[in-house]
């Protein structure tokens, strides 16, 4: 297939409407949770209190391509990670928001600093903590086991759950929408 071959998303994503599509094609930053969203939300501790977190590899992909077609990538979490800042600085995300409890002054931060307008923003969430920041953007997503009163609010629901390449669907969505995802370089970390 040639890298500028329109790609029938209907068959590679049916559930998509057409007006998640419109929405996708907008979108110039992708800002994204962390737990139940990177990760499956489980948090492993070992006994000297040392924290795991299992990342996809498809997501990993996901995110280097999409920056590649110079679409911006954040990250905003609650939680503060060491294992986080390596993993999302691995994959050449710049602005990694950690510790975050009103996850709204981050995103109004970006909003100002990369000069981009709401409808231009995607979120991905999967709790009510992501809410806010859902409402202000021009594409709201939540993983497959996100919580109700999240998919309710969402525009759109992945088919995969937290962890196990949701963010890599995004990805695709985005790409797809933009028709570039077969000359996108990523890379599987």
């Amino acid at each position: 297939m040639k890298p500028d071959t329109p790609i029938c998303y209907r068959s590679l994503y049916p559930a998509v409407t057409h007006d998640i599509w419109q929405r996708a094609q907008q979108i110039k930053l992708l800002i994204c949770d962390v737990d139940g969203v990177f990760s499956d939300g489980r948090i492993y501790l070992g006994n000297d209190g040392e924290e795991l977190k299992a990342f996809h590899t498809r997501d990993g992909f996901g995110i280097k391509a999409l920056l590649s077609q110079n679409i911006e990538v954040a990250i905003i979490t609650g939680r503060q990670s060491k294992i986080v800042a390596q993993r999302m600085q691995h994959l050449g995300i710049e602005y990694i928001y950690q510790g975050c409890e009103n996850k709204i002054q981050p995103y109004q931060s970006l909003l100002q600093d990369l000069e981009l307008k709401a409808h231009e923003i995607a979120y991905i969430g999967d709790d009510l903590v992501d809410l806010d920041v859902m409402r202000h953007c021009g594409l709201a997503v939540t993983v497959q086991d996100g919580h109700p009163l999240v998919q309710r609010e969402a525009h759109w629901t992945t088919q995969a759950r937290g962890g196990f390449g949701a963010v890599r669907e995004l990805c695709d969505i985005l790409l797809i929408s933009k028709n570039k995802l077969t000359c996108a370089q990523g890379q599987s970390i």
